[in-house]
């Protein structure tokens, strides 16, 4: 596992109850953390056990990241209430367009008072991937070890097994950091078959 800022591995290891850290950026009222970006990738062997996430999406229709078991998944992690997720959104549009299926999007929708206003970010950014509706931020602690319950926006690749092999802290750097993280995901699948 590559080394994490100390700043953000402070802010890693407060408990899962934490609403912020003092000596880091916020994104305002809903005191969460706003990080650099800093991109974390976790070596196939010092991998963990597959993140068991289920919920609604903003349809009200079932999402369950086990059904997306045997390829790729990136998790985004937004609100519409988040400055830089709306922001970065058209980048994130991007990759997701890029990647194709290569991989699965499915998002985290955090803190929106309804799915009203999620479902409005969607229709805005076009967003064509599903998000799980976690009003009360629960939805986070399925990442334990990999983000705190404030880590908006962020982003984490699971490989085909659902294990995180790789995460962004923060606001994405570019497209091409996240389609080059699920290419590098996707290709461990390959050179295990190839091999």
């Amino acid at each position: 596992m590559r080394s994490l800022p100390a700043a953000v591995l402070g802010c890693l290891l407060l408990a899962v109850g934490a609403t912020g850290c003092s000596s880091l950026s916020g994104s305002g009222d809903k005191g969460f953390y706003t990080g650099p970006g800093d991109v974390n990738v976790v070596e196939a062997g010092s991998r963990g056990d597959p993140v068991d996430l289920q919920g609604e999406d903003l349809d009200g229709k079932p999402i369950d990241l086990a059904d997306y078991r045997g390829e790729p998944v990136v998790v985004v992690v937004w609100g519409s209430w988040c400055g830089p997720c709306r922001g970065e959104a058209p980048d994130v549009v991007a990759a997701a367009n890029q990647v194709g299926d290569r991989a699965q999007f499915v998002g985290i929708n955090l803190r929106d008072a309804s799915t009203s206003t999620g479902q409005a970010f969607v229709r805005r950014f076009d967003v064509p991937y599903p998000s799980v509706f976690s009003p009360d931020g629960k939805a986070m602690l399925q990442f334990r070890g990999t983000l705190s319950p404030n880590s908006i926006p962020s982003f984490v690749v699971l490989d085909d097994e659902g294990r995180v092999a790789a995460s962004i802290l923060g606001a994405l750097p570019s497209t091409r950091t996240l389609v080059d993280l699920v290419d590098d995901t996707a290709s461990e699948s390959t050179d295990a078959v190839d091999g």
